[in-house]
């Protein structure tokens, strides 16, 4: 396949607001999770991810025990998931995946960025054409061989590996994801998934410099400071 995984998301910097955002919105997800498919982890993959994800990005335990307690206590709260698809400097493109309880704030804030870093706000569908949503699965253990024999037992057929370093990578549809795993843990019961997630890959990069670049940057930082942004996908390489 020839194109090493990176995940193309703005990272948030470990500061103590920007920890306080991360927490604020595994707060939400894991609400969402557990209000949709139950609190049990165990009959419930999606909230079982979203906990292990939280741990591995050292989310205090009290907050995802409140966020899954809430549920428990009858809380009715409601979040929406939408992307925002944008257009950057000089070729670049951006996907802002939010997560919200007022969408009117949501973009209201977006647009402030678009105006101050003067990109383009795209209709829906003028982006996402350009990236491929896929499940990703990295994990160390198997060779390529030994990976493709337990994706088969597993009846799983739609799917690319590729070999980085010493890491095994799996592409899939985002459907697949946990018959993934199921799949590499039945052969290997003590893997441990270094990334594990559903995103968007660009399908072509653009290389951004000088005044472009800073622009692009700028507008990064400011979408880790809108609240209900939740990642930013985007085709530059950085």
């Amino acid at each position: 396949m020839g194109r090493a995984y990176e995940v193309r998301k703005a990272s948030i910097q470990k500061t103590g607001a920007a920890r306080g955002k991360i927490y604020s919105m595994y707060a939400k997800e894991i609400y969402l999770a557990a209000k949709n498919g139950g609190v049990e982890m165990e009959s419930n993959p999606n909230l079982k991810r979203l906990v292990e994800r939280a741990k591995k990005e050292q989310v205090p335990s009290d907050i995802i025990k409140r966020a899954i307690d809430k549920v428990n206590s009858g809380a009715d709260e409601t979040y929406q998931k939408t992307i925002y698809e944008m257009f950057g400097p000089a070729g670049s493109t951006v996907m802002v995946e939010c997560l919200t309880d007022n969408v009117n704030r949501t973009v209201s804030d977006l647009r402030a960025v678009v105006n101050k870093t003067h990109i383009k706000m795209g209709a829906m569908g003028s982006v996402n054409y350009m990236y491929d949503n896929n499940c990703v699965i990295s994990f160390k253990g198997l060779d390529e061989e030994q990976t493709y024999e337990a994706l088969i037992e597993g009846d799983i057929d739609d799917v690319e590996v590729e070999l980085q370093d010493d890491s095994v990578v799996i592409y899939g549809t985002p459907q697949d994801l946990f018959k993934i795993k199921d799949a590499i843990t039945a052969v290997k019961s003590d893997v441990v998934f270094d990334v594990d997630e559903i995103t968007f890959i660009p399908k072509e990069t653009v290389k951004l410099t000088g005044e472009d670049l800073d622009t692009f940057n700028k507008m990064l930082d400011m979408f880790d400071d809108v609240e209900d942004v939740k990642h930013v996908y985007h085709n530059v390489e950085l």
